[in-house]
């Protein structure tokens, strides 16, 4: 169980820094930087969510890699549709 709790802390830490990163306008909340941290960050929080039971933040989580993934995707599709030059 101690693996899923550090998974768990490090997707926390992975959304937190890229909510501060955005906040401080280190990162464009379009960027593949700032997409790719949250989706990794909500793996790790959807897989401790679900191991631990706590299905309706599982679920959250879930959705918010999926938006996230919809960004990137946006991004690939149309690479003019950007806010920023840093990515």
């Amino acid at each position: 169980m101690r693996l899923i709790s550090a998974i768990g802390w490090l997707g926390a830490v992975a959304i937190l820094a890229g909510y501060g990163l955005v906040s401080s306008r280190a990162l464009q909340p379009d960027s593949y930087r700032y997409q790719l941290i949250n989706i990794a960050g909500s793996v790790g929080l959807m897989v401790n969510c679900y191991a631990s039971g706590a299905l309706p933040a599982a679920a959250l989580n879930l959705l918010w890699m999926i938006i996230g993934a919809v960004v990137i995707v946006r991004r690939l599709r149309n690479p003019q549709h950007r806010l920023d030059h840093r990515t």
